[in-house]
């Protein structure tokens, strides 16, 4: 049984029934909205006018796990686990039908929630999280339906951003309000800098430290303005991309084990600590930081569905474990590429680490090669011991997935003096003779050295 329809759900189901048919494993599966197996992290790109959604980010349909002898079962919302007796209850949404189902074996896939802090107004129609298809759905609609064209955007994380970049595509005029000092709180704050000055060059009002208070009403109860701590910013629609929580309501309820940010907490198999017939994986699960050696919230599809796989082979009868992650996330804003991977600043101190810094600035091809451009590189090295923790990149064309190099450094636990004799492709078209990765590498080697000298 799986309790869930998305990235995390349905791949557990669906390499269970490649392992097992239908005679040898029953699976049911329950999602109470619209639609199963898709990409959340798309829905900014539908609201922008980059994809013809909401099917193109469907990748297996209900129709089509049912042909596969997997009994999905939409619009129904699982309201209660009884551990105790091996049962689910669930309701149908449509008619408000309830039932108990008995299981074996249990996947918990339940996704996270968006943050909406209890603020006046925070429900009122016109305000809209961008957590499921059927959020994009929505927001589409008021776009559509409202006579204005201002926007409101709350939080400048990566959604916050990427909203904002949406929302100017259809020509609203956004204001983009932001808790922090600088946007992107992912990245250090010397780096949303950066990040900082792309997103107002597109011309979107950026008000940094901004301490959201209201969200003001008119007479029909709509949402006309974002009010603030020292400010008042007109909207016609509000968008919250504030971050989101696991949704572990259920499982709380049920007496199973929560780490501290209220995600599951799971062994490398992802079976729910304490539990051997029950499963859990996604955004609704906490999991192993590999390079700060202790547990945290990471809720990305990439995870997700690799957690799926795992926990599918498992319940299917095989072996499979998930080793945990080394946060990297990848994002841009118009042609602005935003990447990191490992720690920051701030994280690193947190869990006890010291380290040295350095920053460089590089081209994305050879200097003299038409369409080379710039991007930062900033990377954390352990002090002494020269082991990388994390690095960053903001910059344009070619900058992004450059931070996947040092992904796979920091997951088999490389130096940067190690990471300087990486075999790397080069050519002009593609990066200079010496790629702005192994640069930064180069450069924090010196500094380990000359911290270590000193």
């Amino acid at each position: 049984m799986v309790i869930g329809g998305d990235a995390a759900g349905m791949s557990a189901a669906s390499q269970a029934r490649r392992l097992k048919d239908p005679d040898a494993l029953e699976i049911v599966a329950f999602e109470r909205g619209h639609h199963a197996s898709y990409s959340a992290c798309g829905i900014p790109y539908w609201v922008g006018g980059d994809v013809d959604g909401p099917d193109q980010l469907v990748a297996r349909t209900p129709e089509e796990h049912r042909a596969r002898q997997i009994d999905l079962r939409m619009r129904t919302e699982v309201t209660e686990i009884d551990v105790a007796g091996g049962r689910v209850r669930s309701r149908r949404l449509p008619d408000g039908q309830e039932v108990w189902t008995g299981y074996d074996k249990l996947v918990i896939a339940t996704g996270a929630r968006p943050v909406r802090p209890p603020l006046p107004g925070i429900d009122a129609p016109g305000v809209h999280g961008v957590q499921t298809l059927d959020d994009g759905q929505a927001l589409l609609d008021t776009l559509r339906q409202t006579g204005g064209r201002r926007a409101v955007v709350v939080g400048a994380g990566y959604i916050g951003v990427e909203m904002a970049e949406a929302l100017l595509r259809r020509d609203y005029q956004v204001t983009l309000l932001n808790r922090a000092p600088e946007p992107m709180t992912t990245l250090d704050p010397d780096m949303g800098e950066l990040v900082h000055e792309a997103v107002t060059g597109l011309g979107v009002q950026l008000v940094d430290e901004a301490e959201v208070t209201e969200i003001r009403t008119d007479v029909q109860g709509r949402a006309r303005a974002v009010v603030t701590s020292d400010a008042e910013y007109p909207a016609d629609v509000v968008v919250l991309g504030i971050g989101v929580r696991p949704e572990t309501a259920l499982a709380e309820a049920a007496g199973l084990p929560l780490g501290d940010s209220g995600g599951l907490l799971t062994d490398q198999a992802m079976r729910v600590r304490g539990h051997s017939d029950i499963w859990a994986g996604g955004d609704c699960v906490e999991v192993l930081d590999l390079v700060a050696g202790r547990q945290r919230h990471v809720p990305l599809g990439t995870h997700a569905n690799k957690q799926g796989q795992v926990i599918g082979t498992n319940v299917g009868g095989g072996y499979a474990t998930f080793p945990g992650v080394v946060g990297t996330a990848v994002s841009k804003v118009c042609d602005l590429e935003i990447a990191r991977t490992g720690l920051l600043e701030a994280q690193a101190r947190e869990v006890g680490f010291q380290f040295v810094t350095v920053r460089v600035e590089s081209t994305s091809r050879a200097g003299y090669f038409p369409g080379a451009a710039s991007m930062t590189v900033k990377m954390l090295a352990e002090r002494r011991t020269g082991r990388l923790l994390g690095t960053q990149i903001v910059g344009r064309e070619g900058a992004g997935k450059r931070v996947d190099v040092a992904a796979v450094a920091l997951t088999a636990g490389m130096t940067v003096e190690q990471m300087t004799a990486l075999d790397l492709g080069y050519a002009p078209p593609f990066s200079p003779v010496w790629d702005p990765v192994l640069v930064a590498a180069r450069k924090a080697t010196r500094a380990v050295r000359a911290d270590a000298a000193g």
